[in-house]
């Protein structure tokens, strides 16, 4: 019987192999994709997040160092610089060939395949034709073993989606671009995000809760759309619904890390840094024998991000906040750059 099973190979599953196998843990990946995986994702790294990476032992993949978050709305911005270190724009696939790189180097193990029903004991897990002491679901956003579990939260509120496509351009900024809505922008567009990934490379994301094309979200930024000037460079990647409601981030011998714990918004951008640090938490939980502790932690660890996240939801729901919201970050610098720095 090995220690722990880990289900879903992305970047929360990658690092809780990491943490655990380096922590002395038989540890084996069970994933159905081959390395590496692309998905729809912001792909900005923040200073927080960086640092998990780095703890790691990991060498940090190429991509483009970031200076803080820039809010834009027409001719108006506001920006506020990180506070301490750097965030990392880089492409998702490049993430996690670097993740799958380190998890083998500390000992982990790869199984290719999918995880069926999870059954439990008093002293152990099966799962994908293994047992285990422990099992970690990193399965993301729409976790099958999180809905078998029975672990799943019904949520009435507006349903958010994503999507996102790279433009082979020149970056023109070393900033997180967020694009609010103008006033004289179209009422439900959400907002659009640029990352910078690359020399000649950036990915823009957007979000809303209006179901349409890429393209037609985009034509509510026309200063951003005349940014992209190059052609696309990849496909468009789309998630969602991104709200993901959870009963408990624990089950028995099983625990839930990354998008699979639960998920409120990539509207600060937090999703990699969160799951890095969910990572660790989990494997210290289950060295210590205490699974219980761990709900109590994930809460702990992620309770800053949930509520601005569910705040700023709030506001940028309504039109008329929405518009408010780069007119105010420019008004009180301090407040906006506390609250960036607080996430980061």
């Amino acid at each position: 019987m090995i220690d722990l099973i880990v289900v879903g190979g992305g970047p929360a599953g990658l690092a809780t192999a990491v943490h655990a196998a380096l922590a002395g843990l038989e540890t084996v990946v069970i994933e159905p994709r081959a390395t590496p995986v692309d998905k729809a994702c912001g792909e900005g790294v923040m200073p927080r997040g960086v640092r998990a990476l780095t703890a790691l032992g990991l060498t940090l993949p190429a991509g483009r160092p970031l200076r803080g978050i820039r809010y834009v709305d027409g001719s108006r911005t506001a920006e506020a610089p990180f506070g301490d270190g750097t965030g990392l724009g880089v492409r998702r696939t490049e993430l996690h060939t670097a993740l799958a790189r380190r998890a083998a180097e500390a000992g982990a193990r790869f199984v290719t395949g999918r995880v069926g029903a999870v059954e439990q004991g008093a002293d152990q897990v099966t799962a994908g034709g293994l047992r285990a002491r422990w099992l970690v679901a990193a399965d993301g956003l729409h976790s099958p073993v999180r809905r078998g579990l029975g672990l799943d939260l019904p949520d009435r509120r507006p349903r958010r989606y994503g999507q996102r496509r790279h433009y082979r351009v020149r970056p023109w900024t070393d900033f997180v671009e967020v694009h609010w809505p103008s006033s004289r922008g179209h009422a439900g567009a959400g907002e659009a995000y640029v990352t910078p990934v690359a020399d000649d490379l950036v990915g823009v994301a957007v979000l809303s809760t209006v179901r349409r094309g890429y393209d037609d979200h985009l034509a509510g930024f026309p200063q951003l759309l005349a940014r992209l000037d190059g052609e696309p460079a990849t496909a468009v990647r789309g998630a969602g619904p991104l709200r993901q409601r959870v009963r408990s981030r624990s089950a028995g011998r099983v625990l839930l890390v990354g998008d699979a714990a639960g998920y409120v918004d990539a509207l600060t951008g937090e999703g990699v840094a969160l799951a890095l640090a969910s990572a660790e938490a989990a494997v210290r939980c289950l060295r210590a024998g205490r699974p219980q502790d761990y709900d109590r932690r994930w809460r702990d660890l992620s309770r800053r991000h949930r509520l601005l996240t569910e705040g700023l939801l709030r506001i940028s729901g309504r039109p008329a906040g929405a518009r408010l919201i780069v007119p105010a970050a420019a008004r009180l610098p301090s407040v906006f750059t506390a609250a960036v720095r607080a996430l980061q």
